[in-house]
């Protein structure tokens, strides 16, 4: 075989011509405009809807241009800003919370190998739960009248009277939050518990040789092996809290008041309640600019832990 072709063939695919790779770009271009179609022109859409006042006729829609008014509306209404920050508060208090959960769970089910299969399924079942039915559920528990939580209180004499926990914006917002930790913990374990399986015993062998405890071990060997698998969890999981719905639409509705209102619930209620398409578009849109400056400002983060550079 001659030198030129050698170096042909170990020449990284991303270094060879681009014409090479025709075939492969013809082949994905379908896909590619399918998803295209289904991603990024509702996402167009929504942005020349925030720009016009809308009105519902016969024939469809009416575009009456305005250019960013109803984005100066949003970011001068005080509801507004108190939905953003406690979208913010939810996200970021239930995720850190889930982690710390998540972690001594999938630690607890690691080491318990003969239930490792049943915890599993005990674990997926709150996660499995559409969120409708989990929200329902925990509406009953913390009903003030007829509520599991309420009674469980007295009885252990550690209240004297029931406490409406939905009634009051402290309270209301603390039970949404338990109600989405209890959910959504599960996937959290899942993933760690992923990572915990990748690593090699035999570290943990040498280091019980070498004298290290079991904190020792977590610190210098557990820790850093997950990490990337901690990285994963948290962005998952802030963004998926940063939308979140429909707890709280089921939960409280968005009281009392506007206490548990995140911003997707209040683009909702501009959609279709008030039927103000071009307000709620601009909402719509600005939780998108809030969710792409999250990502920016965690892919480095991620991206160090995972490459292990921090």
């Amino acid at each position: 075989m001659s030198n030129r072709t050698k170096n042909v063939n170990q020449q990284p695919l991303h270094h060879r011509p681009w014409k090479k790779n025709v075939p492969g770009y013809l082949m994905v271009l379908p896909a590619f405009l399918v998803l295209a179609a289904i991603m990024f022109y509702p996402i167009f859409y929504t942005i020349r809807m925030s720009l016009n006042n809308v009105d519902i006729s016969s024939s469809g829609y009416i575009f009456d241009f305005i250019g960013l008014q109803h984005y100066i509306d949003i970011f001068t209404n005080s509801v507004y800003w108190d939905s953003i920050w406690l979208t913010f508060y939810f996200a970021f208090v239930t995720v850190a919370v889930e982690i710390v959960l998540g972690l001594l769970i999938a630690l607890a089910i690691n080491k318990v190998k003969r239930l490792l299969n049943v915890s599993l399924v005990v674990m997926l079942i709150p996660w499995a739960l559409i969120t409708v039915v989990s929200g329902q559920m925990w509406s009953y528990i913390y009903n003030a009248v007829y509520g599991v939580l309420n009674y469980v209180l007295e009885t252990l004499h550690l209240i004297d009277s029931p406490i409406a926990w939905l009634a009051t914006p402290d309270t209301a917002v603390i039970s949404m939050m338990i109600a989405e930790i209890w959910k959504t913990t599960p996937f959290v374990v899942i993933i760690l518990l992923a990572g915990l399986q990748m690593v090699p015993k035999d570290q943990y062998e040498a280091a019980s040789m070498d004298g290290a405890n079991v904190w020792q071990q977590f610190w210098k060997i557990t820790l850093p092996a997950i990490k990337g698998s901690i990285a994963v969890s948290i962005i998952f999981r802030l963004l998926q809290a940063f939308g979140v719905f429909d707890l709280p639409f089921v939960l409280t509705g968005g009281g009392p008041g506007n206490a548990t209102q995140p911003v997707a619930m209040l683009a909702q209620k501009s959609l279709f309640q008030n039927l103000n398409f071009g307000l709620g578009s601009a909402i719509s849109v600005s939780v998108v600019f809030f969710i792409i400056m999250l990502s920016i400002t965690f892919y480095p983060l991620i991206r160090s832990v995972v490459k292990g550079e921090s």
